[in-house]
């Protein structure tokens, strides 16, 4: 299993992953699942992926193969529009290769894909790609997406996240729903993969890698445990009639 959000807010892009992958509890591997495209002055589209790690890493190689030539690919698409269609149409063509019988009995051969970025001349954007192919687009009433073991991080973002916050900000909501979703599945952990992109900046990041004993990190994960810990001693006292006295 895995873990990625990504956030489309005011200010920018946020991007966090995780990099577990399992095939069950003596079976575990690293992964990176948050991939970088771009040309620096002109365009970024990141990737992140969820599910069958077979599928993913042939759709990114395909992706990355096809960046020379004419053919429509992720470095002369004219929009992060069109960069998610070429996404879901290189997926349908790699989960239909490999989708004869005899290699696919009982095995789940779908991943989802999250796609954003910005493209010169046109403001940032991100989608969320289902398995089938198709996909939907981040909002200012929806500025965020997950994909992959999401149940766990979602509480944060939900009470602490909306389109006006700051891209410090949001990435520390980010961190603290992987500290959530570690602690409570084992088939997410580290290192977690992160990139923040400015808007209008047509950077390309080279991001950030959480590894284990990150002091920041550790740091936020204690301060956010302690913090749950006091407030929930200075709650109002539980009334008499809710412990049935």
């Amino acid at each position: 299993m895995t873990y990625c959000v990504a956030m489309h807010l005011a200010d920018g892009l946020v991007f966090v992953s995780d990099s577990r992958t399992n095939a069950g509890v003596d079976h575990i591997a690293t992964f990176r699942k948050l991939h970088i495209f771009g040309i620096p002055g002109e365009r970024l589209i990141v990737l992140q992926t969820a599910g069958n790690l077979a599928t993913s890493q042939s759709v990114i190689s395909l992706l990355r193969q096809r960046l020379h030539g004419d053919a429509p690919n992720l470095h002369n698409v004219p929009t992060l529009f069109d960069a998610a269609r070429l996404v879901g149409q290189t997926l349908r063509e790699v989960v239909e290769h490999d989708s004869a019988p005899s290699m696919t009995a009982g095995v789940d051969m779908s991943s989802s894909f999250l796609v954003g970025g910005q493209i010169a001349g046109a403001a940032p954007g991100l989608y969320n790609l289902y398995p089938q192919g198709n996909f939907i687009a981040s909002t200012v009433d929806t500025p965020y997406f997950q994909i992959g073991e999401s149940k766990y991080g979602k509480p944060i973002l939900d009470r602490a996240l909306n389109h006006r916050t700051t891209l410090e900000h949001a990435l520390r909501c980010a961190l603290i729903s992987f500290d959530s979703t570690i602690r409570s599945n084992l088939s997410v952990g580290l290192p977690l993969d992160l990139l923040v992109y400015r808007n209008d900046s047509l950077e390309v990041p080279h991001g950030y890698r959480v590894e284990e004993g990150d002091a920041y990190f550790e740091a936020v994960r204690q301060q956010w445990g302690n913090g749950l810990r006091q407030l929930l001693q200075e709650l109002p006292s539980t009334p008499a009639s809710y412990l049935g006295e």
